[in-house]
């Protein structure tokens, strides 16, 4: 088993192709199997890392609660590349990982080529803080009192993922199922020490501005928890262009892999030729 060791927990991860190294990072529902038709895919040209998170075996759960946190996601991407002794990638994220993406590129800016934030912003605005921390509390609570096969069930019903469902019935049972096989306490863990504490965007405004990385913003229309974040980080990243899907929904690399794909691929085939110009 491959495990890159970083601080408090060692991470799983897998390795396919070659070339300039993309790293994957998942959403909170997801895991590194969420990200497998985008490895088919660009493991033709690039080397594809993707790993589990901590608290999503086979990466270690840690027990303590200062063992989880934003913080903790943005330097485990560094764990793997330093493991893999890789000194610069391109690094793409959905949601919890896009936040990941988004704070690596802020703390560790020389190690990203090119980022990719897709789905990123649920929780964001400040007026939705309290109740998407209450809510993330709540389903927590449920992890460990209910499970996680009960939770992903509720999951994969909400309104921003019930559209993956009407497009791939397969594909949303495979990603409820993968839910569901997910720790109850890691996920729990996560959930009250990473995404209810983790800070605004608005809040990181002056920081943001300072990320002179390629970038690409990615959202699904029917996503309604990231469009409006996902327009600010648009005007507020000095290097971001915005990719809107059409009738998507929150996880848009299952829902529309094609289309995901071949957004991805054409803007870093841009961000390598020196192409993706500032505003």
């Amino acid at each position: 088993m491959s495990l890159a060791p970083s601080s408090g927990a060692k991470l799983y991860y897998e390795e396919t192709g070659s070339g300039h190294p993309i790293i994957f990072v998942h959403e909170f529902g997801g895991d590194y199997r969420s990200w497998e038709t985008q490895v088919r895919w660009f493991s033709r040209r690039y080397r594809c890392i993707t790993f589990n998170a901590r608290g999503y075996p086979p990466s270690d759960v840690p027990q303590a609660d200062d063992q989880y946190g934003q913080n903790h996601a943005a330097d485990d991407i560094v764990a793997v590349l330093r493991h893999l002794d890789i000194g610069r990638a391109h690094v793409v994220g959905l949601s919890m990982g896009a936040f990941a993406v988004l704070h690596f590129g802020m703390r560790h800016p020389r190690m990203a080529s090119a980022l990719v934030l897709a789905g990123c912003g649920s929780g964001a605005p400040r007026s939705d803080r309290e109740s998407f921390a209450r809510e993330s509390e709540t389903r927590a609570q449920q992890f460990i009192s209910a499970g996680p096969a009960a939770v992903a069930q509720e999951m994969g019903h909400l309104p921003t993922r019930i559209t993956l469902k009407r497009k791939d019935p397969r594909g949303w049972q495979d990603h409820v199922r993968q839910i569901g096989e997910h720790d109850a306490k890691g996920s729990a863990m996560t959930l009250v020490n990473y995404q209810a504490k983790r800070p605004s965007l608005y809040d990181l405004a002056d920081a943001i501005k300072r990320v002179d990385i390629p970038t690409l913003v990615a959202v699904g229309d029917d996503d309604t928890p990231c469009l409006e974040a996902s327009f600010w980080l648009k005007r507020t990243l000095p290097k971001a262009g915005l990719w809107v899907c059409p009738n998507t929904g929150h996880c848009m690399n299952l829902e529309e892999p094609a289309a995901f794909n071949a957004a991805v691929e054409s803007f870093l085939i841009a961000a390598e030729a020196g192409r993706w110009p500032p505003r």
